[in-house]
């Protein structure tokens, strides 16, 4: 049976801080035909159902003859430069490194230089409207500032702007302007302590491989609190610098949520913190390991554990 591929290429120079790539953007649509399933189209176009089904957000594996399907969305290729880590390629690109590797078919955060990696750069989510009427937009997964603008034919600049963004940090589920609000005081939706969470926790996954350094507290290198302080503050939050005025500054609580900082007795009272995650895990700076996500029933840190406080 004759499969109906659909390719859309356009050449495009990125620029970002410091250097720019240029690269072509590809995008790789199937249209479903009779006896077609997911597993089928998955083996003869080289992709995952886990793929198909994030690409084209489908609740299940019921596909319908004519649907079209992305089989990949519009992406750049980046070449691994000497200095590069996979935390600091997500920074740039606005994504995560869990993202990269999971285009890129990656089991680790190791990367070679001159290794060249798929950066996804568009979403095949549904918007709140796309036509031109459309002034808000609804954030999905796998979107970012960049992709977003690009989708609207405006600058992050403009969405920043209209919607009163500090930094480059967006969650799913917000609402944001495309266009320009109205001149009677509109502003941005206000993000709730749920949406507050959910921003600091990916923000801090962007971080994930940075290596621990010693009073370090930028994306070249973390301590502890130094990772809990920056990224806090990322997502307009205000906490204090170290273990101890962290402890001192929360609220205590007797279970915790997501975002609120869990706290490790190493040597004499606080002296290790994480953010709680959900699911029983946090994300932390560790002196041998660097930002890592940790299991809390982890048997060296179960029996030193102190506490949870919150800061919302």
């Amino acid at each position: 049976m004759k499969k109906q591929l659909l390719t859309v290429c356009a050449t495009a120079t990125i620029f970002f801080a410091g250097f720019h790539t240029n690269a072509s953007a590809h995008e790789k649509k199937y249209v479903v035909k009779s006896g077609d399933t997911l597993w089928k189209i998955s083996a003869a176009n080289n992709v995952s159902v886990a793929n198909l089904t994030a690409y084209n957000k489908l609740n299940g594996t019921v596909i319908k003859v004519g649907q079209e399907l992305t089989l990949l969305p519009t992406h750049i290729h980046y070449t691994v430069k000497s200095g590069d880590a996979l935390s600091k390629i997500a920074v740039t690109y606005n994504t995560t490194s869990a993202k990269i590797k999971e285009w890129n078919g990656l089991t680790s955060d190791t990367i070679k230089v001159g290794q060249l990696l798929m950066i996804v750069t568009s979403s095949t989510t549904n918007t709140t409207g796309t036509t031109s009427t459309a002034a808000t937009y609804k954030v999905a997964s796998g979107d970012s500032l960049w992709s977003i603008a690009t989708k609207f034919k405006i600058t992050v600049d403009q969405l920043k702007t209209w919607n009163k963004l500090s930094s480059n940090t967006i969650f799913v589920g917000q609402v944001l302007n495309i266009k320009a609000p109205a001149s009677d005081g509109t502003t941005a939706p206000a993000q709730n302590t749920v949406s507050k969470a959910d921003a600091l926790i990916a923000e801090a996954q962007k971080y994930i491989g940075v290596p621990y350094v010693w009073g370090g507290s930028t994306p070249s290198g973390f301590d502890c609190s130094g990772f809990i302080n920056y990224v806090y503050t990322k997502v307009g939050l205000s906490i204090p610098r170290t273990v101890a005025t962290i402890w001192n500054a929360g609220t205590t609580v007797s279970t915790p949520e997501v975002g609120d900082i869990v706290f490790y007795e190493t040597t004499s009272g606080p002296s290790h913190a994480g953010i709680y995650m959900g699911n029983n895990k946090f994300i932390h700076a560790g002196t041998s390991t660097g930002v890592t996500i940790t299991d809390m029933s982890n048997s060296y840190w179960k029996p030193r554990y102190l506490g949870v406080k919150s800061y919302f």
